[in-house]
């Protein structure tokens, strides 16, 4: 991403970086590739190969996808002939039509990430309305988005993770009350899943 950034001409580019270490999901290669791209399947996050899924998890982010990587672990821990496809995005404007913006995915495309009609769990760490806004007349209605939460106060810097983080209780749980299949069989399970953010990876006080 720095290396594009820092090749690009005409453009103004912003670089927003912690000092902090991170897991590395993709070797260099594929790195270079996904970011080049903007938005694509890790195959080694998800179930659903050669079959349609019965959930798409999406993120945005570096926690996001943390925390969106550990919940897809509980769901397959906990139901194991659940088919998930994990999808990262690198560029939001993929998410908008490429008659709105020459980044968008075409509808063909869109569909066969996001598909057209399986439920979309989408973790990101900034406003939902955003996530909503940028795919805005896809043919699939059934996204649900977790983002930051507004709490109409102001807060120190260190208890703002923990009151506005993208994650909280009900997060785990939200394949069970979206995805058809769950809804049948999951109800039994719902104690089973880890409903507390702490178990989840991402910010700590």
């Amino acid at each position: 991403m720095a290396n594009h950034c820092l090749r690009s001409e005409n453009y103004i580019n912003v670089i927003v970086s912690d000092k902090q270490l991170h897991l590395q999901y993709l070797n260099m290669d594929a790195a270079i590739t996904h970011c080049t791209k903007g938005i694509g399947t890790w195959d080694w996050a998800s179930n659903d190969q050669g079959c349609e899924p019965d959930l798409v998890m999406a993120s945005a982010g570096d926690i996001p996808t943390q925390e969106a990587l550990a919940a897809t672990v509980l769901l397959r821990e906990a139901f194991p002939d659940l088919k998930i496809r994990f999808i990262n995005v690198v560029d939001l404007f993929k998410l908008q039509p490429s008659t709105e913006h020459p980044h968008g995915l075409t509808e063909a495309d869109f569909d066969s990430l996001f598909t057209t009609d399986k439920p979309i769990i989408f973790n990101f760490h900034g406003y939902p309305w955003l996530i909503h806004r940028l795919a805005y007349g896809r043919k699939n209605k059934t996204l649900h988005v977790r983002g930051y939460k507004e709490k109409g106060t102001s807060t120190r810097r260190w208890n703002w993770p923990s009151t506005t983080r993208p994650i909280d209780s009900a997060w785990p749980s939200t394949p069970l009350t979206v995805v058809p299949k769950l809804q049948r069989i999951g109800g039994h399970r719902q104690g089973e899943i880890p409903q507390r953010a702490d178990r989840l990876p991402g910010p700590r006080l």
